[in-house]
């Protein structure tokens, strides 16, 4: 944590003291830090992911639900992403249609799981 929060500080006064004479490369700069401290988190995100995927293993459940629960939540920190650059670069309409894309895409992706639990919860209730 200590490295990610040493790299965002000292990428934070740079981007400050050369948005004065240089803005584009001061946002540069801020999409390399974005990256870069993804790139440290990339370690960690994949340990969770196994880790959710043998908890899911163990309890049973089908595979393509924990897939597509994985993709979802992949896709709304790529959204998430996307937007923040995108708002720090001055266009928030524009961050705001990823948002929309982002949700579209999201909702689309759950219809089957949402489509499988209400199958369920139909078949509890008694005829």
């Amino acid at each position: 944590m200590l490295q990610i929060t040493g790299t965002a500080l000292i990428a934070s006064l740079l981007a400050l003291i050369v948005k004065e004479q240089k803005p584009n490369i001061a946002f540069l700069l801020t999409i390399f830090t974005g990256s870069a401290i993804f790139l440290f988190l990339i370690d960690q995100i994949y340990e969770i992911i196994r880790m959710i995927e043998e908890i899911a293993r163990n309890a049973k459940v089908n595979q393509i639900y924990v897939d597509t629960i994985l993709k979802i939540i992949g896709i709304a920190y790529i959204v998430e992403f996307a937007s923040q650059i995108t708002k720090d670069a001055g266009q928030g309409t524009i961050a705001s249609k990823i948002e929309m894309a982002g949700k579209i895409i999201i909702l689309a992706m759950a219809v089957p799981i949402i489509t499988t639990l209400i199958e369920m919860i139909l078949q509890m209730i008694p005829s």
